[in-house]
């Protein structure tokens, strides 16, 4: 069955949100949602589900390097368990170590230093969250 999932990359200033399907396993990158002090704009939020529609939610799980968790961690877990209840559409985390990383570079890679951009780097780096998820998936 074909599964429709958004993906957001949590972060205090700046959420990155991308959209992705289950048959190709690939994620778009969507404009990231501005943010204060780690709350979006539920408004928002509504709106980019109303839009999409998706069958689950992957929010990315920020841990450092040895797995540990770091203070970012409990509040990405609290946007996840907000975000349930706001709206009711399963929730599931997803470890995003590195992925800010590889977005930065994968950016560099494709604009150089000035496409670097905030907004960008956020929203590549909640496709990899997605993409990383499909990956671990079992198909069946």
């Amino acid at each position: 069955m074909a599964l429709t999932a958004l993906a957001f990359d949590f972060g205090t200033r700046s959420i990155g949100c991308a959209v992705g399907q289950s048959i190709t396993a690939t994620a778009q990158a969507l404009p990231a949602l501005k943010a204060r002090d780690g709350i979006p704009d539920w408004a928002h939020v509504e709106k980019c589900l109303r839009e999409w529609q998706p069958d689950v939610i992957i929010v990315g799980l920020p841990l450092n390097m040895d797995g540990t968790e770091q203070p970012l961690t409990a509040r990405a877990r609290k946007f996840a368990n907000r975000l349930h209840g706001r709206f009711g559409v399963r929730v599931e985390l997803q470890d995003e170590r590195l992925t800010t990383t590889e977005a930065r570079s994968e950016i560099f890679r494709r604009g150089g230093y000035r496409a670097l951009e905030k907004g960008k780097v956020d929203g590549i780096s909640a496709c990899l969250i997605l993409e990383s998820w499909f990956a671990g998936r079992d198909p069946a």
